[in-house]
This record gives C-alpha cells, structure tokens and sequence, in this order.
C-alpha cells in the first residue's frame, strides 16, 4: 500500500535545505562540560571566543572530523542508501567549504550549496562523554547568510520530498528561504518532512513551530523532549497524539522504548533496533528520519518505513560519527534489498 503518492513525472528525489557545518568531535570528561558551563546533552549557538576555547580544548582531546548538520546527515545517509538526495546551504568560500562540497561529490550527494565570502564555513565541536552523551556547540558562519534567491524553484517543484529542520529558524533570511521553499513546495505537491532537531530551537520558537506543522507539514520528526516543550506534556504518546492531529504524519522518539507514529489519527508503537548502550548517539534522530524517508521513498508501509528508521538508527549509535563507511552503507543496501531485514 502506497501511504504517500509521490511520484512525479521526473526521477523521484530528497530535496534538504539545511546547515552545512564541519563537525569537529571531541571525547572529553563531565569535568570538562561542568568546567565550561555547557548543559550536557543540548546545542548551544555559539561566537567566535566560544569557538576559540572549545579548538584549545579539541587539541588536547581524542579529535575526529566529518561533515556534518542535521539536515545535511539525513540527506547523506540517504544518499548512502542509494537515494537520489540534493542538499542545500551557505558555505564559506574557504578551505573547509571545499572539504565539504568534494565530500558530497564524493558521497553521491546532489550541491546546490550556494558559496559566500562574507562569512567562514560553520562548524560544530562536537563533546562526547564517557555515558556517550553528545553536547553539541555550533558557529553557524556563513549558514546564516542562507536567503531566499539561495533556493532553486525549479528542484522543489520537481522533487518527491522537502526536507528541513527547525535549526533553520535561527536567522530572518533563513526563514524567509524556507518559507519561499515551503510555498514552492505545496504548489507542486512536493511532501514535506520538517524535524524539530532540538529542544532549545523548540523553546524558541515553539508558536513559529506549531503553525509550521499544522499549516505547511505532512511529516513531522521530534524527540521526547523536543515533543513534551511543544505541547507541554511528559508522556510521549499523548505528544504524539496531540502532534498527530496537526499533521498527516507525526513521529515521536522515545529514546530505548522505541517511537511512536501517528499517521492519519492511528497510533503505532515501533520497537528500538539496537544496542542497550549506544557507543555514539550523534546523528541517531537524523539517520532516523533518513530511514522513514527512505521507506516511503520505496513505497513502504508507515509501520515499515518506521522499522526502517530504528534500525538505522540503531546502526548508527553503534559507532563514532553521523555516517556510514561505504561498507556498512553497502551492507545495510544489501539487507533492505534482500528483505531480511523485517525478520529483525
């Protein structure tokens, strides 16, 4: 059964506008968060001395690099997963701006990144805890500059999905961009899939969020604490069920229980596929949404497209970064494809 109708009389495609962001991890200490003043397991937006301190640190630490953004980590696992996916942003005209856009070249992943040379690339240092608790610091650089002629009208219309985050919320052109994006995007019937993505973009701007999903959304991605801010409620599935009456399709993790999916007022429960104890969660909701994305993308059922997605995401906190090597990405190609997979 075909839950959501999409295809278009082009090759059916995952369109992101997000924040391409280098992602610098760090293994640290809780002595080192408490030393810093950082509430362990948020984003914080952060300036320049920030950024200083927390590279001083990085030197002194385990340190690895990536690319990352969490709407830019949705788009390339998908892109792993052998998705047609195209990826949007700002990008500095610098050295890591061209890091990224070759890694994308090298990932599969569709570039409408737009170039700037007002701002540098944005990026994330990434604290990691010994509980594998992630706290994540971001300079968004020139991730802020992202404006409405930025987005190209011609791949929103064409495209089957319309992916974005709410850190998108964080600058007047931003959100300009994406509502340009938002109206392309109903006039062609393009589905659009929208992830909270953090709890503090939830805190501020919680009444900006509700009319996005109630107005413009057909998905809708949160975690338990980014869904009990919105609608002031500790149960997750009462948040899921409240969320599901402002959307065709509502989805709330719940961490080790699982996810709750409300699709058209029908509630299901879908089991976590991983380990008790997560080596990284970076990413986890990210790969999470790339999975329900990419069910629907193969025509699965909601409850299948949601297995999907806990198995990414249960394969993704199995180790250190927000993406997949070529061989893991290979490997979970060849179970979906084999069908194996719903035996797990």
């Amino acid at each position: 059964m075909v839950e959501y109708p999409y295809m278009k009389e082009s090759e059916h495609m995952v369109y992101g506008i997000g924040n391409p962001l280098i992602d610098i991890i760090v293994s640290v200490e809780e002595d080192d968060i408490t030393a810093l003043g950082i509430h362990k397991g948020t984003m914080a937006l952060i300036g320049p001395q920030r950024m200083e301190e927390l590279m001083l640190l990085s030197k002194e630490r385990k340190t690895t690099y990536s690319c990352g953004g969490s709407c830019p980590n949705t788009i390339i696992a998908l892109a792993s997963l052998g998705v047609k996916a195209t990826l949007a942003g700002k990008i500095g005209s610098d050295e890591n701006g061209h890091i990224y856009q070759q890694r994308l070249k090298e990932l599969g992943v569709g570039d409408q990144l737009a170039i700037t040379d007002k701002e540098m690339t944005g990026s994330t240092v990434i604290l990691i805890t010994p509980d594998s608790e992630r706290s994540m610091n971001t300079f968004l650089g020139a991730n802020r500059l992202y404006e409405m002629a930025d987005v190209d009208e011609d791949t929103v219309a064409t495209a089957s999905f319309f992916h974005f985050t709410g850190y998108m919320w964080d600058t007047k052109s931003q959100q300009e961009a994406i509502k340009k994006a938002l109206s392309i995007a109903k006039a062609h019937n393009t589905v659009v899939s929208f992830d909270l993505a953090d709890p503090f973009a939830v805190g501020r701007y919680r009444e900006p969020f509700l009319n996005l999903i109630s107005q413009e959304c057909d998905i809708v991605f949160a975690n338990r604490e980014e869904a009990r801010i919105l609608f002031d409620n500790y149960d997750p599935y009462e948040c899921c069920r409240s969320m599901g009456k402002l959307c065709r399709t509502a989805i709330v993790k719940n961490g080790k229980k699982g996810s709750y999916i409300s699709h058209e007022g029908k509630i299901i429960n879908i089991p976590v596929k991983g380990p008790v104890v997560p080596t990284d969660t970076t990413g986890a909701g990210d790969v999470y949404a790339a999975g329900f994305l990419y069910g629907l993308y193969h025509d699965y059922s909601i409850q299948e497209s949601g297995t999907i997605a806990s198995i990414l995401a249960g394969e993704i906190i199995r180790q250190r970064g927000a993406q997949f090597s070529k061989e893991k990405a290979k490997e979970l190609r060849d179970l979906f494809a084999s069908g194996n997979w719903k035996s797990l």
